[in-house]
């Protein structure tokens, strides 16, 4: 009996979810596309834009029932999961000291244990050929001072993201880390409320984030990061001792109440 081919994309409503979710169908054959976000809305009017059947889910990945909600619906439909897009992500801006217990706890568990969780959900239902494409950050190779607990929940999705995609070679599974740069999206809309950055040096579109993902998809690395600014960054998190790059990293930023 064949299954039906599906992709799965949290993160789907806005930013460079959608923008990969919309892409995916002229790319990879398709039976339906599974998007995840809170927002049932944006992805039911995205799902009229696309050429292939969509499933709505209205999920908030930080609570326990809506993981519950993925795997009984993967379970029940028993789909052949191409690829799973993991591109959900939460950040504050702020001294550690003052971000309250309510963003601190929401970033580690949308960074990390929601991925954690919906990664391991999908891959009993991957198959020779599936791929996993997790969104991190060029900040997973740095501290990252009045960011530190964003970058630290980044650099937990690259070291997982690189080891499991070692681990399932045999399988014929592939995971890809992607590690852009500041992107215009409304994950920094989010972010930028009473963010103690008050400007960041660089911003990418997150059209440009998409196109080098899909080609990145492409390719054998476990890892990409997309972009000159980004790329001169991460080379010099590995020649310089972090210490430095962390005191240039606050004298490109505009700090308020430091």
């Amino acid at each position: 009996m064949s299954h039906k081919k599906i992709a799965i994309v949290t993160g789907a409503s806005s930013g460079i979810g959608k923008l990969l979710a919309e892409g995916l169908p002229a790319r990879y054959a398709l039976d339906e596309l599974w998007l995840v976000a809170r927002s049932e809305d944006r992805l039911l009017a995205l799902g009229q834009k696309l050429s292939v059947p969509v499933r709505a889910l209205a999920l908030d990945l930080t609570k326990e029932e809506s993981i519950a909600r993925l795997k009984a619906l993967l379970s029940e439909e028993m789909p052949d999961v191409r690829i799973l897009i993991n591109a959900s992500g939460y950040g504050k801006f702020e001294r550690f000291d003052r971000i309250g217990e309510e963003d601190a706890a929401g970033m580690a568990d949308l960074n990390c244990r929601a991925l954690t969780l919906v990664m391991h959900a999908a891959l009993p239902h991957c198959s020779e050929g599936s791929m996993i494409v997790n969104i991190a950050s060029v900040a997973a190779f740095q501290p990252v001072p009045f960011g530190a607990e964003y970058a630290a929940t980044k650099a937990y999705v690259l070291a997982l993201s690189r080891a499991v995609n070692l681990e399932l070679r045999p399988r014929g599974v592939r995971v890809l880390a992607v590690c852009p740069y500041w992107t215009k999206t409304a994950f920094f809309d989010r972010a930028n409320r009473e963010s103690v950055i008050t400007h960041f040096d660089c911003m990418y579109d997150p059209a440009f984030i998409a196109k080098k993902t899909f080609l990145a998809m492409k390719r054998k690395k476990d890892y990409v990061v997309p972009g000159f600014v980004a790329k001169a960054t991460h080379a010099l998190t590995k020649l310089l001792p972090h210490s430095l790059v962390m005191r240039v990293f606050l004298a490109q930023q505009k700090l308020k109440n430091k």
